[in-house]
């Protein structure tokens, strides 16, 4: 009861301390303080310390026993009086020591001289034992080891054979995505005995021969095209050659950088087997296509904007992959290219050119009162200038994609053209440089060869086959001057217009000619009526063009 009360009376009595002395409080809660007072108390001390030992030192020097009522003090000068007495206990046991070993020495000796051993003896043992040493440096215990009759080397230990077909099988599954696999160890053959150490292998090298052997997997170099695994190899160093070489085709004395698009990594790692192959198949790879050229044969019907929306592009894009051809000017058995083929690596190689370079010239007119409105007529040719260039030209695979003018130096100014530009009204009746068809209906007949069995029909085509209903309206494909228009021959009744500059349309085998030579025909006018007049297998309108009396194809110049 009493020491419970104490307990409680404690804290009070603490509390009315604290406020009876608040200075106190203060002064053990100012931490700087405090360690002010801690680093002086401590020094206070290693002074003293200091100046005790610094007496001690000058009594032994003036050889008086130094006394001191300090701890610290008293137990330096017991340890310094006892150093005398344990380095000469120290010196007794080391001399006790050697005299052992000297006894124990002269015992040996004796034996080995009660011995008396022949030289030959001692020296045959000599050789003994150096060639026990030779031959344990030399060979050692070894596991051959081979799988389906072949060998595949030899390695230290039966446990490096386990864990080699335990990796090769983790590693197979890892690789082909298998759930499990096991490695046929009834085919595998395992012979102990000495063996050169020269020719132990490590479990690594046994693995990769294992793998290669069984032919699921096998470790080797492989490339990877952006982050695709096209080809391996097991020769260090070889594709990064290879790739060097492909490269080094497209250079040239201009070449200032040459790199590939692609994203181009290599890797040693376990891959499938077929992915192993010999340098030469894996550059015809790389020089090849990872996807071929996609072609379409125009059908009959066909234009180009429903080939576009077929094949999911624009019509742009499919003009682009096939120069030369415009929207108007396809027809059946065309091939059009639908996607070129697609390489493995693309090739950029940038050159440094320096290069003449023609600069245009203005064109300046004059108003001519004797020329139609649309026709032009040079009245002063104009001169190109000319400028030397250096430029950056990129090509990529072989071909240009760009040409980027670094700098550009004016050697000759360009001369401007004058033109005389026509004002005079032009009738309805002239020619306006641009073709229309001359009536509706299904081609039956291209421009060129031909077999149509038709007795008399030529073979050389030099027109278009329009077939459409007996009557159907002819109009004239452009403005002109009707020059003939009658019978003739195979044609049947025919007309020919002339347009002017050398340009001329026929109209053959009409039923009924509404106009007669010497008039003047506008664009669209209504000329004659479709029939199967002459050499003719049926209703149809025969419409050539020429250019200089040189037949064309009309197909070149219709929209």
């Amino acid at each position: 009861m009493n020491t419970q009360k104490r307990r409680n009376s404690a804290p009070k009595g603490i509390i009315w301390y604290l406020e009876e002395h608040p200075d106190l409080l203060q002064r053990y809660t100012d931490i700087p303080s405090l360690l002010r007072r801690i680093v002086r108390f401590f020094k206070k001390k290693w002074e003293q310390a200091r100046m005790a030992l610094r007496y001690m030192g000058r009594e032994r020097l003036a050889r008086r026993f130094p006394e001191s009522d300090h701890r610290l003090a008293q137990a330096v000068l017991f340890i310094w009086g006892n150093i005398p007495r344990f380095t000469s206990r120290f010196r007794e046991r080391l001399y006790r020591i050697r005299r052992f070993s000297i006894r124990s020495g002269s015992k040996r000796r004796a034996v080995f001289e009660r011995m008396k051993l022949h030289p030959a003896l001692f020296l045959g043992s000599a050789v003994t034992v150096a060639a026990i040493a030779v031959v344990l440096s030399l060979y050692t215990v070894g596991v051959s080891v081979s799988y389906d009759g072949i060998n595949l080397g030899t390695v230290d230990s039966a446990r490096s054979v386990r864990l080699a077909t335990e990796n090769i099988a983790e590693v197979t599954c890892q690789t082909l995505g298998y759930d499990s696999y096991e490695v046929d160890t009834s085919l595998l053959t395992q012979n102990t005995h000495i063996v050169p150490r020269s020719k132990i292998q490590s479990q690594k090298a046994l693995e990769e021969k294992l793998s290669r052997q069984i032919g699921e997997v096998a470790y080797g170099y492989v490339l990877y095209v952006d982050d695709e695994p096209v080809a391996a190899t097991e020769y260090e160093g070889a594709l990064e050659e290879l790739l060097e070489q492909l490269k080094t085709g497209y250079y040239t004395s201009q070449t200032v950088e040459c790199y590939f698009v692609e994203k181009i990594e290599i890797r040693q790692e376990y891959v499938p087997a077929s992915l192993m192959m010999n340098l030469g198949y894996i550059a015809e790879k790389l020089n090849a296509t990872k996807e071929g050229a996609v072609t379409y044969t125009v059908r009959k019907g066909d234009t180009l904007y429903g080939i576009a929306q077929q094949n999911q592009m624009s019509v742009t894009n499919l003009l682009n992959l096939n120069p030369g051809y415009q929207s108007d000017l396809i027809h059946a058995g065309d091939t059009l290219t639908i996607s070129n083929a697609v390489p493995y690596l693309t090739v950029v190689d940038v050159e440094r050119q320096n290069y003449l370079r023609d600069v245009a010239y203005s064109v300046e007119y004059q108003d001519d009162a004797s020329l139609y409105k649309g026709d032009y007529r040079v009245l002063r040719a104009g001169v190109y200038g000319k400028e030397d260039v250096t430029a950056n030209v990129t090509y990529v695979n072989g071909e240009e994609v760009e040409r980027d003018v670094v700098a550009a130096v004016t050697l000759s100014q360009p001369a401007a053209e004058l033109q005389a530009r026509g004002t005079k009204p032009r009738p309805s009746w002239a020619p306006t440089g641009k073709l229309r068809w001359p009536c509706s209906g299904i081609i039956t007949s291209y421009f060129g060869y031909r077999n149509t069995g038709i007795s008399g029909a030529s073979t050389n085509h030099k027109a278009l086959d329009i077939a459409a209903p007996y009557g159907t309206n002819i109009y004239a494909a452009d403005g002109g001057t009707v020059v003939a228009a009658g019978w003739s021959s195979g044609l049947g009744y025919r007309i020919l217009i002339d347009h002017g500059n050398g340009r001329q349309t026929l109209y053959g085998h009409c039923s009924r000619l509404l106009v007669s030579a010497g008039a003047h025909v506008y664009k669209g006018e209504l000329i004659a009526k479709m029939g199967s007049t002459g050499i003719s297998s049926g209703s149809h309108c025969h419409f050539g063009v020429y250019i200089y009396g040189t037949a064309v194809d009309p197909l070149n110049y219709l929209p």
